[in-house]
Order: C-alpha cells, then sequence, then structure tokens
C-alpha cells in the first residue's frame, strides 16, 4: 500500500467507508474542520461488557482530542484503564426532503475517531487542556475566566485521544428523488438548519453593571 500523503489520515479496514464511499473524507483539513466546528462529541465505550455513549465537550489541540469529566466518572476511568474508544462529532446542517420517504435524507458533517486515550497527568498540562476546551467553547473565554485551582483540577480527570484512526462523512446537495416521483405535486429540497446563539441570559446572581465578555459578545459557529 503507497505510503499516505502527509495531510491525509491513512483508512484503515475500520475507518473505511463500505457504504455511500464518495462521501468519505480522510484529509486533515476536513477533519480539523469540522471538529473546530462542533461544541459536543460523543464518546462510546464498552465498561463490564455493556457498551455507553456519553455527550461531552471537547476541545482539539494539533492533533489530539481532549476530554474531561469527573475524577470519579466510571466512563473516565475505563478509558485511562486503555479501553478502546470511539469518539463522533456530528453536524446536522439541513433536512433533506425529498418527495417520497425513501429517498429523503439529512445534509451532515461527521468525524469518527477510534484509539485508546491517555490520562494527561501533569498539572500544568491538565489546566491548560481546560484552557483548550474552554476556549473551544467559547474562544477567547480561558483568559477571562479564573484559573483552576489546585482541587479542582484534582477533582477532574483529563484524557487525550490522538487523531490518527479517523475518517469524516459528509452529504450536502438537494434531495436525489425517484425519476418516477419527479412529476409528483409535493414540495422537495432542503431545510437549512444552524447553530444559532440567542441573547446572552445573566446569571441572577451578576453584579450590576457586569456586560458580556467578548468571548460572550463575539460568540458564533
Amino acid at each position: 500500500m503507497p505510503e499516505a500523503a502527509p495531510d491525509v489520515y491513512p483508512p484503515t479496514d475500520r475507518t473505511t467507508a463500505q457504504r455511500v464511499k464518495h462521501r468519505a473524507a480522510y484529509d486533515r483539513e476536513t477533519v480539523h474542520r469540522i471538529l473546530d466546528d462542533g461544541l459536543v462529541c460523543h464518546v462510546g465505550v464498552a465498561v463490564d461488557g455493556q457498551p455507553y455513549v456519553l455527550p461531552m465537550a471537547y476541545g482539539r489541540d494539533g492533533e489530539r482530542l481532549l476530554l474531561h469529566g469527573s475524577a470519579a466518572s466510571r466512563l473516565l476511568d475505563a478509558l485511562a484503564g486503555g479501553a478502546p474508544v470511539c469518539v463522533t462529532v456530528t453536524h446536522l446542517d439541513g433536512l433533506v426532503l425529498a418527495r417520497s420517504g425513501f429517498s429523503s435524507s439529512m445534509n451532515y458533517r461527521s468525524v469518527m475517531v477510534l484509539g485508546r486515550a491517555r490520562e494527561v497527568t501533569d498539572p500544568e498540562e491538565k489546566a491548560r487542556a481546560l484552557d483548550v476546551i474552554a476556549d473551544h467553547l467559547a474562544p477567547g473565554r480561558s483568559s477571562e475566566q479564573r484559573p483552576a485551582e489546585p482541587k479542582e483540577l484534582a477533582a477532574t480527570r483529563v484524557l487525550e485521544l490522538a487523531l490518527e484512526e479517523v475518517s469524516a462523512k459528509v452529504r450536502t446537495g438537494p434531495p436525489q428523488d425517484l425519476a418516477k416521483d419527479v412529476e409528483l405535486p409535493i414540495w422537495a429540497g432542503v431545510l437549512p438548519l444552524a447553530t444559532v446563539a440567542q441573547e446572552p441570559e445573566p446569571a441572577p446572581d451578576l453584579p450590576d453593571g457586569v456586560e458580556p465578555s467578548q468571548a460572550v459578545r463575539h460568540w458564533r459557529r
């Protein structure tokens, strides 16, 4: 097998698309863009033979995903112990409404990452990882909030997952109706969807005169 270009994640047996192969992508640019645009990942792992999938905030730092949660989390304990993990990020960009349910679909962008996570234990590295996650959710937020205290770092588990076995899948465009359905008097097309920030809601105990910060005022995806 020829060596993959450095800007492509080499497909493996587990990440090579088996269906609708033209929607698959393995280039870093596409993968990074999908990850950077996302807010929630879903982390799948088996604990004592029972599969679990947990939604989780995350951040991307170069060629690794950063995850965090309670130090008492059973799922994170399994990941720190080397359990195989599958992490996915999905964007729903539109409902593809065809003239039949069979031909209807969704426009989406998704990434799947497979591997084994490594626990980040160094306090300085943990603090930096949490800043990366904070800035992923709201760019610039880490510089606006107070630093984590030692007891907070001790109560938080941070894991990193290398971006090595990775694939993306993307669908765009209009419905692909059956030829016999095109003349039916049924509306068909795409209903675009987007994540849009609403007016910020201040905390009930926010002192008078404290205005939304830059990270809040300029938030967008």
